[in-house]
């Protein structure tokens, strides 16, 4: 029997980037895409990604 696990719409997210080859992201943090930027972090600090600020 195969359980299933719920992740969240961020996480599957940066999976997907992270799936994709994807090593560095541009962005700009703020209050709706802050669960984004937890999941860049756990990435950044595993040295799978990394997160470049922009400015506007």
């Amino acid at each position: 029997m195969q359980t299933q696990q719920q992740v969240s719409g961020a996480f599957a997210l940066i999976d997907s980037l992270k799936r994709h080859g994807v090593k560095h992201i541009f962005g700009y943090p703020g209050g709706a895409n802050l669960p984004i930027y937890d999941e860049i972090y756990r990435a950044e600090q595993a040295g799978e990604l990394q997160h470049i600020l922009v400015r506007h």
